[in-house]
């Protein structure tokens, strides 16, 4: 007879991760479906708040209109309009469920900050959402209408409109977390003001990249996004320099012998 499996000492930690990702995706789920189904009840103001920028830009250019290009798409815009504005509504949950999924692996005191940083990645992310609604989609969607054509009058899907605002949305809401994420990094000595800024060339190289791709493709939307985020990085660069514990070595003696010579 085979002798019956049963888990070692290295299993267990895996299985317990596991088991804390299940539980963790569980409850942010819960939440969200509950912020869903709250949302679905408002979907009609919701929407009139969401699709405002784009009427107000075709009302001043009087270059076009929404349309429904299916049958379906109306019930299905409904959904997708509630699940948008049912993760905006549980993001404090979600925050707080990644975040707890995080610290078990940090020390006790590192673990006090949950709370804070759930908060601040909470409220980041509602800022990030909230530029890229009131400030491009202020500029950009005026600006898309009025290279148009003179005598082409835009149709545009709702389906269409939903997508392109959902992904420039949730773009600037992650993106806006890159100050927590540094404190985090610089918490745990991983990094400090030093790396920030020996890396500075290579992350707006970076940002403008991620910019093209998660905007549309004009410049004015990508500048848009960059900027912030550039700002965002130099506030991180403070940050890290504020709350770092990593530590450097100092220089030997015989380096600061031949600097002195």
């Amino acid at each position: 007879m085979t002798p019956s499996k049963t888990p070692n000492d290295k299993d267990l930690p895996i299985i317990e991760h596991l088991t804390e990702l299940r539980d963790r995706v569980v409850w942010a789920a819960l939440a969200t479906l509950l912020s869903v189904a709250i949302c679905f009840t408002y979907v009609g103001p919701i929407w009139d708040f969401l699709v405002a920028p784009l009427n107000d830009a075709l009302t001043a250019t009087g270059k076009g209109s929404l349309a429904t290009h299916d049958v379906f798409e109306g019930i299905i815009t409904q959904l997708k309009v509630s699940l948008l504005a049912g993760i905006l509504l549980a993001s404090p949950v979600i925050f707080y469920q990644i975040w707890k999924f995080i610290f078990p692996a940090l020390t006790e005191k590192e673990a006090s900050l949950i709370l804070p940083v759930s908060f601040a990645s909470t409220l980041l992310f509602f800022g990030g959402v909230s530029f890229g609604y009131s400030v491009i989609f202020e500029y950009l969607f005026p600006f898309a209408l009025e290279v148009t054509a003179d005598n082409v009058e835009a149709v545009l899907s709702i389906n269409s409109y939903l997508g392109t605002s959902t992904k420039l949305l949730l773009a600037f809401g992650l993106s806006f977390q890159l100050p927590v994420i540094v404190f985090m990094l610089a918490r745990l000595g991983m990094v400090d003001q030093h790396d920030l800024m020996k890396f500075f060339r290579y992350a707006v190289v970076i940002i403008l990249i991620l910019s093209a791709l998660l905007t549309p493709p004009d410049p004015l939307s990508q500048m848009l996004m960059a900027i912030p985020l550039i700002v965002l990085y130099g506030v991180s660069i403070v940050i890290a320099y504020i709350f770092s514990t990593k530590e450097r070595d100092a220089l030997p003696e015989n380096d600061d012998m031949s600097e002195n010579k």
